[in-house]
């Protein structure tokens, strides 16, 4: 049975389940706070250590001003509402990306990272304004100005992974099979599932049953 420690997932297919369900993108992004609460349960009593969600990339300013703002002001309320519970439970929250919000956000999610630092149950990577060629960029820029030598040992040291484990599984939902720049350097021997289910759709039966095939799974690493 395969050792599982961290799980990353592309939450795919919110604004299209609220189009087609209630005309609206807004709705679908609503629904998906649902599961990811789902998730976050699943994931504690299945004792996994590191859970990563895709939740804003770089690319997601190209989209509505009126859409982006939703996703933000959901973020901000859930925070607010769900940060205490959050460490009650002992979970650690840790954000990858590029602040780059507004002033009450950042400060929202410094405070969110701050509080949690410590906790140990479960540490949720939330990628927000991320973009994988920037971070791996970043770290390489990172260390031309130090002037170390560039080697993967010295990349990974400057991600914003640092000291988190690369993901043994990676989900994506929304029936896209692709990576849309999401932990390119740190999935080299993850496990890919792709699923046809939309994100509000997607359940905890589904991530078990993930679960369950990828520890049948022979990993070999470049071996035989």
């Amino acid at each position: 049975m395969n050792p599982l420690e961290h799980v990353a997932i592309i939450m795919d297919g919110n604004g299209r389940w609220g189009l087609k369900k209630y005309n609206s993108r807004n709705k679908g992004h609503s629904a998906g706070l649902v599961t990811i609460e789902k998730i976050i349960k699943t994931s504690l009593e299945q004792k996994i250590k590191f859970l990563t969600l895709f939740a804003f990339s770089t690319e997601n300013w190209k989209r509505p001003k009126s859409e982006i703002d939703h996703l933000f002001k959901l973020l901000e309320n859930y925070l607010q509402i769900k940060i205490i519970k959050f460490h009650k439970k002992n979970i650690k929250l840790k954000i990858i990306g590029e602040k780059k919000f507004s002033k009450k956000l950042n400060s929202l999610l410094k405070k969110s990272e701050k509080m949690t630092s410590k906790n140990t149950s479960l540490q949720i990577n939330l990628a927000l304004n991320y973009g994988s060629k920037n971070e791996i960029v970043n770290s390489i820029n990172k260390l031309n100005k130090k002037k170390l030598k560039i080697t993967q040992k010295n990349i990974e040291k400057n991600l914003y992974t640092k000291n988190i484990p690369d993901p043994d599984i990676l989900i994506r939902t929304g029936d896209q099979n692709r990576l849309s720049n999401f932990l390119l350097w740190q999935i080299s021997y993850t496990e890919i599932f792709f699923l046809k289910k939309l994100w509000p759709d997607f359940n905890s039966s589904d991530y078990i049953r993930i679960i369950n095939k990828f520890q049948k799974i022979k990993r070999n690493y470049g071996e035989i």
